[in-house]
């Protein structure tokens, strides 16, 4: 088997393992749904067949059992507990472990097989497996001692597809298969041997207590002719075809067609196939190709404006015409890139409620753990990063946070406590907030510890937004004991590290006896955004063009600053607005007519007070150095047409700004 072919499975199984975790959750929660069961057993088959095509026996021998408990559950011989559950999922953990094929000296694979087994009524060690009923009549019971024969021929290039036939003889012994021969009556001489095909045929004696039911399991995932027949008939020939069976014989025959075994056997191996490219509803990319991929695009996206410039001070209208054609066909190849950077928020909620169900377990702690949008789509290195960060929120939330149910109770609230996780677009920012119904935090517990550490003087009189904020000071922590959970004060402090690495924000609200709320805000893509460029002062700035809703004049009787006069009356709605030239220092007076960018955010709308608008453009975000961090106005900055940098603007900070005090002492100082 091909590497590429073997790492294309390994993909595969990722999402595979996924589901499974998935359903496992989803049938905790609602126990009597039988197409999740079912959802869990096709997941369990489907990577019982793959690993054993692929060479990975010890993980197929394993999933075999594990799949037959949930067969029982699927056939209404069990029924799904809590404790099933809890070995299931101890089980997936195992599949790691199976695949890298590391030793198990405790034998805890063993141990959660035997539980699962004892757990749904399975037959004991050395028995002969359970049928898989597939919620079909069974066959009819063969008399007592009755045994049955078993002859199949791989057919069609099944070795090039990466059939087996010794997995295939391994799962019939574990069926009970005996006296197993191999006929060799269609074997070609060597120089006519095709090694992309089966020669050979086999018969074997099954017992009676193999059905229909479990030969078709052992055959999904091959292409393959196979006749059972009870041992009191003639032997077949080796020659297994579709030929009809004798009229008395109780005689099952099955064919699967080579298309649809090709396509099922190696389901990550199908986009490189020429049979199912038609059909193909994804390929997969490694993400260093996307990733090399947007450099380019956004090297594009620089050059092209360097273009445009040239072409409109040049005044020669072919090249003006080129230029706008490159624009046009850089900004499709741009919006295309990104929309195949965008990943969904449902794949880490699995991360998630797995996280969330074992500590409401261990802690004693019931929880109902509700996702909201979780189509919500983000840049995937975004994706990728935000994991750790809302590990740290949640666990804070369980352990910080939620309280026991006698505890819950006493105070009037549910014993289940709630934790929702919500995403949301907001202008052109993601809101992602964790919001829970817990004890709420105390601001004078924490502004003492603040003060106790050196965080505040004795004498400060901070908000109560600036107070919520110190939990995320290194070391900073309020709990009385350390516990394997929490109480160092380490985490929160790396939560914001990161969030603000990715150009966002975070936001704290909590009301004592009621819960917490999280809001971190984020960018829509690191990447490439469209701009609006303007300037002030003489200096050029970028504004996220899907945060402007309009523009204005400013109003003569504006002009001035005022403390109480710095509000625009917008068809009834008044909108503060802010001076940049004010706000960033500019030496340059303001010029005679100013425009009045209104932008919005997940805060509000502010109004920004600039001096020209130069028109829109694409903008390569360009990191700030650390030097320039603290700068919360800016988030980063681009290269314009000519060469010039033009700081982006952040518009959340300066929404945030416009309801603070800090500008408005400011505009009565320049007033």
């Amino acid at each position: 088997m091909s590497d590429e072919l073997t790492a294309a499975f390994l993909e595969e199984l990722g999402d595979l393992v996924e589901s499974l975790e998935r359903g496992l959750l989803d049938l905790k929660a609602d126990p009597d749904q039988p197409e999740r069961v079912n959802q869990v057993f096709r997941d369990l088959h489907t990577i019982k067949g793959s690993g054993a095509m692929f060479g990975f026996t010890a993980l197929a021998g394993f999933i075999h059992d594990f799949e037959t408990a949930f067969d029982r559950v699927r056939s209404g011989k069990a029924s799904v507990t809590p404790d099933l559950i809890r070995l299931g999922l101890a089980a997936r953990d195992q599949i790691p472990a199976l695949v890298e094929n590391l030793p198990d000296p405790d034998d805890t694979r063993g141990e959660i097989l035997r539980a699962l087994n004892a757990l749904t009524g399975g037959t004991p060690a050395g028995a002969a497996p359970a049928a898989a009923s597939g919620g079909t009549e069974p066959e009819p019971e063969a008399a007592a001692g009755a045994e049955a024969r078993l002859t199949f021929r791989l057919t069609g290039p099944a070795l090039a597809l990466g059939a087996r036939p010794d997995l295939i003889l391994q799962e019939l012994r574990s069926l009970g298969a005996t006296d197993i021969v191999a006929h060799l009556d269609d074997l070609p001489p060597p120089d006519r041997l095709d090694t992309d095909q089966s020669h050979l045929a086999w018969s074997m004696t099954l017992p009676a207590s193999v059905r229909r039911e479990d030969l078709d399991e052992v055959f999904l995932f091959v292409d393959a002719y196979w006749r059972w027949q009870a041992a009191a008939e003639p032997a077949e020939t080796p020659t297994v075809e579709a030929d009809a069976p004798a009229p008395a014989a109780p005689t099952v025959t099955a064919a699967l067609p080579a298309e649809r075994t090709a396509a099922t056997a190696a389901p990550a191996a199908a986009p490189a196939s020429a049979q199912g490219a038609e059909s193909a509803a994804s390929v997969r990319v490694p993400a260093a190709r996307l990733d090399t991929l947007m450099d380019a695009v956004g090297e594009l996206v620089t050059v092209e404006a360097r273009l445009t410039e040239i072409a409109h001070a040049s005044r020669d209208s072919a090249l003006i015409a080129t230029a706008e054609l490159i624009t046009r066909l850089a900004g499709q190849l741009r919006d295309a890139t990104i929309v195949m950077r965008m990943v969904p928020m449902r794949s880490l909620i699995g991360r998630f409620r797995r996280l969330i169900d074992g500590l409401s377990e261990s802690l004693g702690k019931p929880v109902d753990f509700v996702v909201v949008g979780e189509e919500t789509e983000l840049d995937k290195t975004m994706i990728e990063k935000l994991a750790d960060p809302l590990v740290h929120i949640l666990r804070n939330a369980i352990d910080h946070g939620m309280e026991i149910p006698a505890e819950r109770a006493a105070s009037g609230k549910t014993p289940t406590g709630r934790i929702e996780l919500a995403a949301i677009h907001a202008g052109g920012e993601v809101l992602i907030r964790v919001r829970d119904d817990g004890r709420g935090m105390n601001a004078e517990t924490i502004r003492a510890k603040a003060v106790e550490r050196g965080l505040l003087s004795p004498d400060a009189q901070p908000t109560e937004s600036q107070i919520f904020s110190m939990i995320f000071e290194p070391g900073f922590s309020t709990a009385e004991t350390v516990t394997e959970l929490s109480g160092r004060g380490v985490g929160m402090d790396v939560v914001r590290r990161t969030i603000e690495n990715l150009r966002g924000s975070i936001d704290v609200e909590s009301s004592l006896g009621s819960g917490t709320t999280v809001t971190l805000r984020l960018p829509l893509t690191l990447a490439i955004i469209d701009g609006l460029l303007i300037e002030v002062g003489q200096e050029r700035y970028t504004v996220p063009l899907a945060s402007v809703k309009e523009i204005v004049e400013l109003p003569p009787s504006k002009a001035k600053a005022s403390r109480t006069q710095d509000f625009l009356d917008i068809r009834g709605r008044f909108v503060p607005f802010l001076r940049l030239g004010t706000l960033f220092a500019c030496e340059a007076p303001p010029s005679v007519t100013q425009n009045v960018v209104i932008v919005e955010a997940a805060d509000g709308i502010v109004g920004l007070v600039v001096d020209r608008i130069i028109g829109t453009n694409q903008t390569v975000i360009k990191q700030m150095s650390k030097l320039h961090r603290s700068a919360r106005s800016i988030s980063g900055a681009t290269i314009v047409g000519d060469g010039s940098v033009a700081l982006i603007i952040d518009v959340p900070q300066l929404v945030a700004l416009a309801g603070s005090d800090a500008y408005r002492t400011a505009g009565e100082a320049a007033a």
